[in-house]
């Protein structure tokens, strides 16, 4: 039997088109890219105008030298990389992070060093990736009582670890 996975070489959705401005400060430094061909996730670089060290348990915000255009009913979520995170304890706070559509401003990373070794960013290191997501706005509307379940108000660990 054949194993190999069904590839059309084309996303299986349409993919959205992303409008990037780049600031003076990142003219020089590669767009978001996807690393191979089923990544989910683009890389972003830093744009810093020199290295940066993270001292542990401090955070900073890092430039990127972009400002996006993204399509009214998507999202840019801004995600850790995993190799940051499990080789140097360097992660990102407010993961994911939302960029929404109508932010023009520029995109900036909000690193933390989790080790108890200093960590350097250096100018167009790849600091995240930046997944593009689908949006559902809901219509909220207050209630009185809310349906009986059977989980109830039980949370954080309440239907088991294991």
């Amino acid at each position: 039997m054949d194993r190999r996975p069904f590839d059309t070489g084309r996303s299986p959705v349409s993919a959205p088109a992303i409008g990037i401005c780049r600031l003076p400060h990142g003219a020089d430094l590669p767009l978001p890219a996807y690393a191979t061909q089923g990544a989910a996730g683009a890389d972003i670089r830093a744009a810093l105008t020199e290295a940066l060290t993270l001292a542990p348990g401090t955070r900073a915000l890092v430039p990127t030298g972009l400002s996006f255009e993204i399509p009214a009913g998507y999202e840019v979520q801004v995600r850790p990389r995993s190799g940051l995170a499990a080789k140097h304890g360097v992660t990102i706070l407010n993961t994911p992070g939302t960029i929404d559509s109508d932010y023009r401003g520029e995109v900036k990373i909000i690193l933390v060093n989790l080790s108890e070794e200093p960590f350097t960013v250096a100018r167009g290191d790849r600091i995240a990736q930046i997944v593009i997501a689908p949006v559902v706005q809901a219509e909220f509307g207050e209630r009185q009582s809310l349906a009986v379940s059977d989980r109830g108000e039980g949370g954080f660990g309440s239907t088991g670890t294991g």
